[in-house]
């Protein structure tokens, strides 16, 4: 396995997950999505780490990294979901509108 195929598949799920966020109007399908993107930047990451120097962790603990900005992520982006979804009624993004009370 080469760093292309590496490059390819990373850029294979960060076009699926950009086109998930820009064509979905469900807000958990567009967190999914998100991160999707976020897993192919790391496998980016890795992949470059690998191929570059592979005696040095640096694209590992970045990817570390990513991983728990993106857990954090979760967590707040379902707390604000399900607040969404016990005040309107909906988690569709398109029928919430939260100019108007």
């Amino acid at each position: 396995m080469t760093l292309l195929h590496t490059e390819l598949l990373s850029a294979v799920l960060f076009v699926i997950g950009l086109y998930g966020v820009l064509a979905r109007r469900n807000a958990v399908l567009v967190l999914m999505s998100v991160e999707l993107m976020l897993n192919a930047v790391n496998i980016n990451l890795i992949g470059y780490a690998a191929f570059t120097d592979p005696g040095r962790v640096l694209g590992q603990v970045l990817a570390i990294f990513v991983i728990t900005v993106a857990a954090a992520e979760v967590g707040l982006a379902l707390a604000i979901i399900l607040r969404l979804y016990r005040n309107r009624g909906t988690v569709n993004l398109n029928e919430i509108n939260l100019m108007k009370w």
